[in-house]
């Protein structure tokens, strides 16, 4: 089993800043790819970064500039550091991750339970 844990959500004030962790463990081979996605109540849950083993980045429209995503290969952690923060931003964070496990060799995707980001104006 591969499970996701997630930390540093929380309440600041726009323009503020917030560094989100998230720690991948149990029977990994290799990750292949990490990424961040974010809901808020009633939305469709949305991308927004995603950052591959050689270091390929994506990110949606609506926070570059603003949000960096890093990963540690090492530690099997993905960071989104996030910069600027707008109101709009406001959502539950949920880290994903897919690989190949080390039990049978067999592909993985897993999510973490996610961390709530609140950006008051």
């Amino acid at each position: 089993q591969v499970q996701l844990a997630e930390s540093g959500g929380g309440l600041v004030q726009a323009g503020g800043s917030l560094r989100l962790s998230c720690a991948a463990s149990g029977s990994i081979f290799s990750i292949n790819a990490m990424g961040w996605y974010r809901q808020a109540p009633g939305k469709q849950r949305e991308l927004v970064a995603t950052i591959t083993r050689g270091g390929n980045t994506n990110y949606a429209d609506s926070v570059k500039g603003r949000f960096t995503i890093s990963r540690d290969n090492a530690k099997n952690t993905v960071y989104l550091q996030m910069n600027s923060l707008k109101p709009e931003d406001t959502a539950v964070y949920y880290c994903n991750a897919e690989g190949m496990s080390s039990d049978f060799a067999r592909y993985f995707e897993v999510w973490g339970q996610g961390t709530l980001v609140t950006v008051s104006s």
